[in-house]
């Protein structure tokens, strides 16, 4: 076999190596202090530039059952 293939292969091995080690450190590592109990406040989150986050897409489902729901009452 060609020895370029042997690099390849094991530069990828390497990579997914690199990848599980830095994942599993990064689980282990603990919440900083003063950030136990960190929330992210709606306002905060609304001024965010990033549209496809997870969290802004529950506010904005909450908004939008909050005011459902207040349509209804006022019917």
């Amino acid at each position: 076999m060609d020895p370029i293939l042997y690099l390849a292969i094991a530069l990828i091995v390497l990579l997914v190596a690199v990848f599980i080690v830095s994942y599993v450190l990064n689980k282990r590592t603990p919440v900083p202090k003063g950030c136990e109990n960190l929330k992210i406040s709606e306002e905060f989150c609304m001024q965010c530039p990033n549209k496809d986050c997870q969290i802004r897409e529950k506010y904005v489902l909450e908004q939008a059952k909050k005011e459902i729901d207040a349509e209804k009452e006022e019917s």
